[in-house]
């Protein structure tokens, strides 16, 4: 049956005029499934004043301190920071902004390998440091109870982002530093792994439910962040560090107040700059800069600062555990070391060469798990002397951006002078220079690597104090004995290393040694998921692995009754 012309022609004009209302709802090169409305457009934000950070709470500065920017490093060009000024005007940063303080007292900061200065820092004293410790209680309250997951998001996003400009930063590192840029890239990248490591471990601080002593209540064990942590970095790792403290504390939900070396500031910096954009909130993280003791005073003798985290040498860190007690504050102290070398007769030559040539020379041997006395069994001392000669005449000294460079310059000239007093007393003393002992000729603190043979252990100073740089003071032994107890001998407890094959020995050695990390056939102790810290002298507490964590936790138990 046919239907009728009008009714044909009416439902032909129903079918166009519902297509092509669709057609105008859903474009051709629209995604948008019909049947779904389209979100409404957000309304447009307001031009913020700051550029690409707003500001967020409120933080009453002095008259004599000025808002600066959310940024101030130009991390997106690695080679600006290869010449001239990486900071144009000083500044510290508090609640999540640089602020510069109007008065005239100024710390400038220079390139070890040119002597030039690249950026000043203000001098701030025990006023700033409270007011940032305020800043910093302020936002533990809120941080705290964020949840770890959000905790983790942000550091994973730190971490990342350091990924991204690590040539910048490297470039920043080895300027302030003296390394060369290799090695500053390369502590950029460590630096991150930390905040990674840390990003995991805020999910996995669990707490404990316990048996309990009666039948009518439940016994729980939570831990919950101690609170504002004041921590201390030194000047040889500027970058790993900040994030090996910081990243903990965070993860952990406190909040911090830094305070970096007057040496090497700048990379910490930078390290705040990419916190803010990776979203660490205001307050949470805060740094201040000067000289250490007005600012370390205030610190320690403020009762809202639970926690403090020093790196740095052995005479300082008494100090800080003596301070500190009026206040009961947790420690971690990282302090120095004092490492033996040890290569038994049955050990790979080769392999315990190569093995002390990255104990010794990285970072220019400033660093505390150097290795500092190195004991050589007499029977391979002539095979280990000559490859270790060759390989140490290969280095090549110079300055930190020349591809050819191998090792850096020390950090200043009080570094110089302390290695070139060490090889002396040794020379007087009767030790023998097979090369190097001479500081380089022309502008930089660089100083030659150096081997001394004949070292007498108890008399020497380079066998009794911790050396800071590149020597290596070569003592023979024959008995094993003998040289476990030498390598004993020392007030410091770090680290140790040990070359051997035999199994039973690498066993018994592990236990007679009385340091806190010991590399057998090894010497890459330095790993996020691995503790680092000593026994004796060389410190209090663990950083890294799971139990870099717990230092920044309190443990509280809850006895409830479940009726």
């Amino acid at each position: 049956m046919m239907l009728p012309t009008s009714t044909i022609i009416l439902n032909f004009f129903f079918f166009l005029l519902v297509a092509l209302r669709l057609n105008s709802r859903t474009p051709a090169h629209s995604f948008t499934h019909p049947r779904r409305k389209k979100r409404k457009s957000r309304p447009k934000r307001r031009k913020r004043k700051s550029g690409r950070f707003r500001r967020k709470g409120k933080y009453k500065m002095r008259k004599t301190t000025r808002l600066l920017s959310r940024a101030v490093f130009d991390l997106s060009n690695a080679e600006a920071f290869r010449s001239g000024r990486v900071l144009n005007q000083p500044t510290s940063f508090i609640n999540g902004c640089f602020v510069t303080s109007g008065a005239a007292d100024v710390i400038s900061v220079e390139d070890p390998c040119t002597n030039v200065t690249i950026g000043d820092i203000p001098n701030l004293g025990k006023d700033e440091t409270l007011q940032a410790i305020a800043v910093a209680q302020k936002a533990f309250e809120t941080w705290k109870d964020t949840v770890p997951r959000t905790r983790a998001v942000i550091l994973h996003r730190w971490a990342q982002l350091i990924y991204h400009h690590r040539n910048s930063l490297g470039s920043l590192l080895s300027r302030e530093s003296g390394k060369v840029v290799q090695e500053g890239v390369d502590e950029c990248l460590y630096a991150a792994r930390f905040l990674e490591w840390y990003a995991g471990e805020a999910e996995r601080a669990y707490g404990d439910v316990v048996g309990s002593p009666r039948p009518d209540v439940s016994t729980t064990v939570l831990r919950r962040p101690v609170g504002v942590v004041g921590a201390i970095t030194p000047w040889n790792f500027p970058s790993a560090m900040v994030t090996r403290v910081v990243g903990g504390a965070l993860a952990a939900g406190c909040a911090v107040v830094l305070k970096p070396s007057e040496l090497t500031p700048f990379s910490a910096l930078a390290l705040a700059q990419l916190a803010v954009e990776a979203g660490v909130p205001d307050g949470v993280f805060n740094i201040v800069t000067g000289n250490a003791a007005p600012i370390g005073d205030a610190v320690l003798d403020s009762f809202d600062v639970r926690k403090i985290s020093f790196t740095g040498s052995t005479r300082v860190g008494k100090y800080i555990y003596r301070r500190s007690a009026s206040t009961m504050k947790k420690l971690g102290l990282e302090l120095g070391g004092n490492a033996p070398f040890i290569v038994f007769s049955d050990a790979e030559v080769d392999r315990a060469v190569t093995g002390l040539m990255n104990a010794k020379f990285r970072a220019a041997g400033q660093a505390c798990i150097s290795a500092n006395r190195v004991f050589v069994h007499s029977t391979v001392y002539g095979d280990f002397m000559t490859r270790l000669l060759e390989r140490v005449n290969s280095i090549r000294v110079g300055n930190n951006f020349d591809p050819s460079s191998t090792m850096g310059a020390l950090v200043s000239s009080s570094a110089v002078e302390r290695v070139v007093s060490l090889v002396q007393d040794a020379v007087e003393k009767g030790a023998k220079v097979e090369a190097g002992g001479r500081r380089l000729s022309g502008p930089g603190y660089f100083f030659e690597p150096t081997v001394l043979s004949g070292v007498n252990h108890d008399t020497m100073r380079c066998c009794q104090e911790e050396i800071f740089g590149p020597i290596i003071p070569i003592i023979t032994f024959d008995d094993d004995t003998e040289a476990i107890r030498l390598a004993n001998a020392t007030p410091a407890g770090l680290a140790a290393y040990v070359y051997t094959q035999d199994y039973r020995r690498q066993k018994q050695i592990m236990e007679q040694l009385s340091f806190g990390m010991i590399g057998i056939n090894d010497s890459g102790l330095s790993s996020p998921c691995a503790p680092f810290g000593g026994v004796k002298e060389s410190g209090l507490g663990r950083d890294g692995s799971k139990y870099g964590i717990d230092a920044f936790l309190d443990v509280k138990y809850v006895l409830e009754s479940r009726v």
